[in-house]
């Protein structure tokens, strides 16, 4: 749990740094938690996170903190290939 806590935290810092249309690839989250873990002494191989990765992005979804697109398509979960954006201001 502590990882996909983790995982949750790093997508939704990601995305607090860029503009507020962009998106992000899942694997750029798995290569940030990756990064994270090399410092931590622990394997640095990015597509062993991306099972957490899309844990942490469905209940992120399940939320509604962020929202998935598809070339520029919207997604109403997660299928096949994604990127993942900030949800709409209420």
């Amino acid at each position: 749990m502590a990882d996909v806590d983790n995982a949750r935290k790093t997508v939704l810092a990601l995305l607090a740094h860029r503009a507020s249309d962009a998106t992000v690839c899942p694997s750029e989250m798995a290569r940030a938690l990756a990064a994270q873990a090399v410092s931590e002494t622990r394997t640095d191989d990015w597509r062993v996170r991306m099972p957490v990765v899309h844990a942490a992005i469905d209940s992120l979804v399940e939320e509604g903190a962020i929202r998935l697109s598809w070339k520029g398509r919207p997604l109403a979960k997660r299928v096949g290939p994604y990127r993942i954006a900030r949800a709409p201001c209420p």
